[in-house]
């Protein structure tokens, strides 16, 4: 049994051999506090794109602590996923115009949902409403019972204040809001927290992998395991700046002979825009046989994982970034990152420790060049970052702050409060 009087399963016990015996008990005794109550998690989609990733995760460990917790999808039309894309851009600093015909889909979306929706959303005693597509919600039940965290994903450091401003009259009303960093919060009339998103240690993406399975991804899409490998493993995704990486590597290639270039990834169902920036990757990328662009399904997790086992460097030049879910997992296979020096990617990038924060292509080249040279530096500022990750990013230390933060809003915000 632990502390909170909860019995151990064996998925707990598999994360205690990661996370720690006392990790486990102190989610125990938490979750003792949710008995009787229900948890709602609600966002746009289950497939792509980080938050999808660790919801699939949060919520079964959640009920393996024997939360009482659900996980409910927007259904979304063309024009209302255009409209959060133009949003999302928005808050992410594009100046970007928001068209009524979209804002008026993008309402009507949210008002249908909390139709089909209301039974479930109405009841809960605690709900987290996750990034921009659903945040119109609350407004939507007005006979809800229980307390409603708007949970921010994006960089919010420097958005565009028209589409901010639009945002934040339906986000004020929420009982609190949820940021990745400092950085990105905004002046909203409730208390806010901070919580770093996680990476899930025994899922397919992350799990050790045996050299004979890595091995067979490396042989299947053409790479020569006898020349360096540097790769970019992100969502086809303006922000994540794949042309800059194509970039980077053609300047490194100068330096470092035999060189190759791995950009792999897909799109996600609430993103419009990915097929687009494929297209401008191909371009960038001409007929160099050493650049591989791999379009991979939701599914890919553990060719993702040997992709990022295989490269000897690992990057996510991203120009705006809320957290970047994936320099967390290159970093737990023992990779050094080099990372655009944005947002989230700031809180996990300790420069010239587990890795590098660069600005420009030049930057990224100089770092490549660098790190190629000096192998037992990568071995070194690998093990670094793989610690880092143990000990700040894992999926137990997550789901413990929005055990504590749940307790916090459901208590309403006392200057005290007891847990004994």
């Amino acid at each position: 049994m632990q502390g909170g009087g909860l019995p151990v399963s064996d998925l707990l016990n598999a994360y205690a051999g990661v996370a720690g015996e006392d990790v486990i008990d102190h989610l125990g005794q938490l979750a003792a506090h949710y008995r009787g109550k229900r948890v709602v998690h609600v966002n746009s989609t289950r497939v792509g794109g980080g938050v999808a990733e660790i919801l699939l995760k949060l919520v079964p460990l959640s009920r393996e602590l024997g939360l009482d917790v659900h996980w409910e999808v927007l259904d979304g039309s063309p024009d209302f996923y255009r409209c959060t894309k133009a949003l999302h851009n928005g808050l992410q600093g594009s100046p970007v115009a928001l068209p009524a015909g979209l804002v008026d889909a993008y309402e009507q979306v949210n008002r249908e949902n909390a139709e089909r929706l209301r039974p479930v959303l109405e009841e809960a005693d605690l709900v987290f409403v996750h990034d921009p597509q659903p945040a119109p919600l609350l407004g939507c039940l007005p006979s809800r019972r229980g307390k409603w965290v708007w949970r921010c994903h994006i960089d919010l450091s420097r958005p565009h204040w028209p589409v901010w401003r639009y945002l934040r009259n339906h986000v004020a009303g929420y009982d609190a809001s949820v940021f990745s960093l400092a950085s990105f919060a905004r002046s909203l009339p409730h208390p806010e927290y901070l919580v770093a998103p996680s990476i899930d240690p025994l899922g397919d993406k992350n799990v050790d992998l045996d050299d004979e399975e890595i091995d067979a991804v490396v042989r299947r899409f053409g790479l020569d395991p006898s020349r360096p490998v540097v790769a970019q493993i992100s969502r086809f995704d303006r922000f994540k700046d794949p042309v800059g990486v194509i970039q980077a590597y053609r300047l490194a290639k100068r330096f470092v002979p035999g060189l190759q270039l791995v950009l792999a990834g897909g799109g996600a169902d609430d993103d419009p825009e990915g097929e687009a920036v494929v297209g401008d990757v191909r371009r960038e990328a001409g007929d160099d046989d050493d650049i591989h662009v791999l379009l991979l399904p939701p599914d890919a997790h553990r060719t993702i994982n040997a992709l990022q086992r295989a490269a000897d460097l690992v990057i996510q030049k991203s120009t705006r970034e809320g957290f970047g879910l994936t320099v967390t997992e290159a970093m737990w296979k023992g990779r050094p990152v080099i990372g655009g020096d944005t947002g989230g990617i700031r809180l996990q990038v300790v420069d010239f420790h587990t890795g590098f924060l660069v600005n420009t292509p030049e930057g990224a080249a100089l770092r490549i060049r660098y790190l190629l040279n000096q192998p037992e530096l990568v071995r070194e500022m690998g093990a670094k970052a793989q610690t880092f990750v143990r000990e700040n990013f894992l999926l137990t230390r997550q789901l413990r702050e929005y055990l504590t933060l749940g307790i916090a809003v459901l208590a309403g915000h006392g200057d005290r409060i007891e847990l004994g």
